[in-house]
């Protein structure tokens, strides 16, 4: 059968993405990612005094800068030995946690449910209502998506000044107190958007529905009442399986998270592990076992792959080679791996992602399901940790280092942003930043093949899929999209050439 290769811009993600696939008649045989963006932060940031890298880095995206000041901090507090008292933690988490919800909510009804309304689906029972409620600025998902979830970044100004690109975050805490007029304005925030929340994603109220322990019990709750059915998480979940979503976008079976949001006690309030896909068990994590890959990129070659601490970025753009992206390989233990909120509940032990997975699998319904899950469950933590500032009013925000610079050393960040393990690796010396890596979740799940010549989790998520229309792949669109892609703020170096732009 003969081969065909198509290549495609993926439209409704942040930044610029192209797939370069092989065809044998509809079947997707082999699947280049292509990161056409490169972004060189960790060379602007070598030579600069270590707290420059609270300014820098949160410009590396305007979608989650929140989690990169985070990542920043955590490493530099690492190397300094900083400890940092409750209430910061607590008002970095509730700023982190604003910033995902909003991604989160706004990648599903602004870019991943927009491809129901393919003219493709036009013939299937729930067509008319999927426009009804995702038609990009006409369905009521859509539109009530825009208008409320704009208002949650709102309490990262309101306790870090500005969003995005804020730098509140110091080694020792935070620059500001919560005060009760803070408390008080975020709980409104929280508390309209709940209410939408339950109106309309979930359909009832917020406590039953996370209250929902296996798949059983999700689909009974689905067929109990119209207003379960016809809300925004029940048509994405009934449209998504009507279309098969449910049985495709696999992809590797490994799954890494490295934990979310610092507790007072020192431990982490989100599990991190490692679910290792051959045995099913889920394993500690270590930030020692990271490798990063570079053969397929455009980068300065080295042997097989280095943990960051001793990585280099080196851009050497190939565009005639068989190097591909600008994303490097990032491995764990040697393993492709896949990032994000399925790996997030899945190993910090969410029953009913569980029992869904168990069912049938990490699938793109599935992935874009736990997203969702993962905002209700960050409503309610939300809403914990403000009545957690309100009863510590007067408790410090801030710690006074025992030295004002950070001294020479090295240290690391991980954190779980909205779109899964994010970290940061710094090397401090003579006072300078030496060297500056970042890993983010879109490297683990969009890397070109490694070393081993294995493919990125994309890729392989891609390889076995057959496609109704070749000239109009919208099959691609729904596995990707449920990854939510970030390549965002990176200089432009791709040579042009032909190209293929996935509806609309």
């Amino acid at each position: 059968m003969a081969r065909r290769t198509i290549q495609i811009d993926l439209n409704r993600v942040e930044g610029d993405l192209e797939f370069q696939l092989e065809l044998e008649g509809r079947e997707v045989v082999d699947a280049r990612c292509i990161g056409s963006l490169y972004r060189g932060f960790e060379q602007i940031l070598i030579g600069r005094r270590p707290k420059d890298a609270l300014v820098i880095t949160p410009r590396i995206c305007g979608i989650c800068g929140t989690a990169h000041l985070y990542s920043a901090v955590l490493a530099l507090e690492q190397i300094g030995r900083i400890a940092v008292p409750p209430n910061a933690s607590r008002i970095r988490n509730l700023c982190l946690m604003a910033e995902t919800v909003q991604s989160d909510l706004r990648q599903s009804f602004l870019f991943f449910t927009a491809d129901f309304c393919h003219p493709k689906y036009a013939g299937r029972p729930l067509y008319e209502k999927t426009l009804g409620a995702f038609l990009p600025f006409k369905g009521w998902a859509h539109r009530g998506t825009l208008e409320h979830s704009r208002h949650v970044p709102g309490i990262v100004a309101i306790f870090g000044g500005q969003w995005p690109h804020s730098s509140y975050m110091v080694p020792g805490g935070v620059t500001a107190p919560p005060t009760s007029r803070r408390i008080l304005d975020s709980l409104s925030i929280i508390n309209n958007l709940t209410r939408w929340f339950e109106q309309a994603v979930i359909g009832t109220d917020l406590g039953p529905w996370l209250e929902l322990e296996s798949a059983d019990q999700l689909f009974a709750w689905l067929e109990a009442a119209d207003t379960h059915a016809n809300s925004a998480i029940g048509l994405m979940t009934r449209m998504s399986r009507d279309i098969g979503l449910h049985r495709s976008g696999f992809g590797t079976s490994h799954m890494l998270s490295c934990g979310a949001y610092c507790d007072s006690a020192g431990g982490q309030m989100f599990k991190s592990g490692f679910l290792d896909g051959d045995t099913g068990k889920i394993e500690p994590f270590d930030q020692a076992e990271i490798a990063e890959h570079v053969r397929y990129s455009w980068f300065e070659p080295y042997e097989g792959g280095r943990h960051p601490f001793r990585g280099e970025t080196i851009p050497d753009f190939q565009p005639h080679s068989d190097r591909y992206s600008w994303s490097k390989a990032p491995r764990y233990r040697n393993e492709v791996v896949q990032t994000g909120p399925l790996a997030e509940l899945l190993i910090d032990g969410d029953p009913l992602i569980g029992s869904l997975y168990r069912a049938e699998g990490g699938n793109t319904w599935l992935r874009q399901f736990a997203r969702l899950r993962r905002t209700a469950l960050l409503l309610q933590k939300m809403r914990e940790i403000l009545h957690e500032l309100a009863a510590h009013l007067d408790d410090p925000h801030f710690t006074s280092p025992a030295e004002e610079e950070i001294p020479d050393g090295e240290g690391f960040g991980l954190i779980t942003a909205a779109r899964g393990a994010l970290g940061h690796w710094v090397q401090v010396t003579d006072g300078a930043i030496s060297r500056y890596q970042v890993i983010t979740p879109t490297a683990w799940n969009a890397s070109p093949k490694d070393s081993e010549g294995r493919h990125g989790h994309w890729e392989s998520s891609l390889i076995g899929l057959t496609v109704d229309d070749p000239d109009d792949p919208v099959e691609i669109g729904h596995i990707i999209r449920s990854h939510d892609p970030c390549l965002v703020c990176t200089v432009h170096l791709l040579d042009t050439g032909k190209r293929m732009t996935v509806w609309p």
